[in-house]
């Protein structure tokens, strides 16, 4: 074998940077297709449908990398630093859903207000829980137990594979209601809006992503004082 061959972890790091490049690229084309949507209520609905797809396509290979490393996902390389500054369990946080509906949707009603209320309340909380878990995990990565394997050079192997594979489960449940999270968040949002507000929203939402993207490139090309 030759000594430059690639390790799985660098496999399915590339694998999922090749696949993160092409899906910004529909992310891209997406935004101008909702942007330019007709008013007619079921050419809105199929945008819509089209675009949820579309983040869900983002969590299946999300789910992928996770059985396979799922450290990739708490640092992931295919990120600006600016963009992994604010990451939250992986991604962005759930509630950013709710920040970018108030800023970008027209004319609620006092029902659909009413609704979202109730949705950040149960989203909030979801979080806390989500956010304890994480720091759970991170609590036995400190633990005496744990650091006394991280030193182990010789001998104790088995042991020390078997506390690592603990860990790697503990994170990837903890990514997994992360995602899970934000999944439900949106969809129940979307239950809420009416389909031109949906459109607002994604399009809201899509846009803050793309400003994030290149902003944090152009962090990285030139430093954060350019």
């Amino acid at each position: 074998m030759s000594m430059f061959a690639s390790t799985p972890k660098q496999n399915l790091q590339k694998s999922f940077e090749t696949f993160y490049e092409g899906w910004l690229a529909r992310h891209e084309n997406l935004l101008q297709q909702l942007l330019s949507v007709s008013p007619d209520d079921a050419e809105q609905r199929m945008m819509i449908e089209q675009v949820l797809c579309h983040y869900q396509q983002f969590l299946e290979e999300k789910s992928n990398v996770a059985n396979g490393d799922v450290f990739l996902l708490f640092s992931p390389p295919w990120l600006s630093a600016y963009e992994r500054s604010l990451l939250w369990i992986g991604d962005y946080k759930p509630s950013l859903i709710l920040r970018l509906a108030d800023r970008a949707v027209n004319s609620f009603t006092p029902e659909q207000r009413d609704k979202m209320e109730r949705v950040r309340d149960e989203t909030k909380r979801a979080e806390r829980e989500v956010s304890e878990a994480m720091a759970s995990v991170q609590e036995s990565m400190a633990s005496p137990r744990m650091l006394a394997l991280v030193r182990v050079v010789d001998g104790e192997i088995t042991e020390q594979e078997l506390a690592l594979r603990g860990l790697k489960e503990a994170l990837k449940k903890v990514s997994e209601r992360g995602d899970a999270l934000r999944a439900s968040t949106m969809r129940k949002v979307v239950e809420i809006l009416s389909p031109p507000q949906t459109v607002q929203l994604l399009a809201a939402t899509m846009r803050f992503q793309m400003r994030v993207r290149k902003y944090g490139l152009h962090r990285d090309d030139v430093g954060p004082s350019g």
